[in-house]
């Protein structure tokens, strides 16, 4: 009898069906040896908070996406910083980001080794020919280090995101993010969780799941929207309100 892959078992009329194929991501970036162990961890942790939004994109979350896209747009060395879940749940759309742009892509990750680095690599250069795009993709030979981090984490190459003015930085750990900020660069995040650290001590936050915010980004780009006086803990605070309206509203 024919082995059944997810796609055939799982209906897609199931209520939960996109958010069964993200995970399928998951499971498949880690068998091809591109993540570490707990990087379903840590996306169950941001499911958990898609889930709470309604998993949507809240009109706070696009406001905060076209924000970034203009000063993506507006930069003058923009860098689209990448770990191995963006990679994994979006890099076909990153590629198509950067190529809008005119930026490089470096691989940044928290569990660097090579065999990661490597798979990592691969899989974006192959996306990268198959869309018949010529993006540079960085972070396989760090020649610079990020002031105040310790360790592997800190790498980082000269050309990409040690002199970009600004970073986008989906998934980003609290540390890397303060430590890019006092660099001086504008530190742009994707993050579900409204209450994290990067979200919180970044420029713009964007609260909202990594592969709706690539594609609205493809969207805006093009229009090369205007940077405006951006209110981060306003938009944090929009995301937090409408968590908390979810739950008390739940049982009415």
């Amino acid at each position: 009898m024919k082995e059944m892959n997810e796609e055939e078992v799982v209906d897609p009329s199931h209520p939960r069906y996109q958010s069964l194929m993200i995970r399928k991501k998951i499971a498949d970036a880690g068998v091809k040896g591109m993540l570490a162990d707990s990087a379903m961890i840590a996306h169950g942790r941001g499911e958990a908070f898609d889930y709470l939004l309604g998993e949507q994109t809240l009109p706070s979350a696009k406001d905060a996406t076209r924000e970034v896209a203009a000063r993506l747009v507006n930069a003058q060395r923009p860098v689209l910083s990448l770990n191995g879940n963006a990679i994994a749940l979006a890099g076909q759309d990153f590629l198509t980001i950067a190529s809008q742009l005119g930026c490089p892509i470096e691989i940044n990750i928290f569990y660097r080794t090579p065999e990661r680095m490597g798979a990592l690599l691969g899989h974006l250069k192959l996306l990268n020919q198959k869309l018949g795009l010529d993006v540079e993709i960085l972070g396989g030979i760090p020649d610079a280090r990020i002031p105040g981090l310790e360790g592997p984490r800190g790498a980082c190459q000269q050309d990409g995101l040690f002199e970009a003015d600004a970073v986008l930085v989906p998934l980003e750990d609290g540390d890397r993010c303060e430590a890019l900020m006092a660099m001086g660069k504008d530190v742009l995040v994707i993050d579900l969780n409204p209450l994290s650290r990067s979200s919180r001590g970044c420029s713009v936050a964007i609260v909202d799941e990594v592969s709706r915010v690539a594609k609205n980004l493809i969207q805006f780009i093009p229009e090369k929207p205007s940077v405006t006086e951006w209110d981060n803990n306003k938009a944090l605070q929009n995301a937090l309100d409408h968590i908390l309206e979810t739950m008390s509203n739940k049982f009415d």
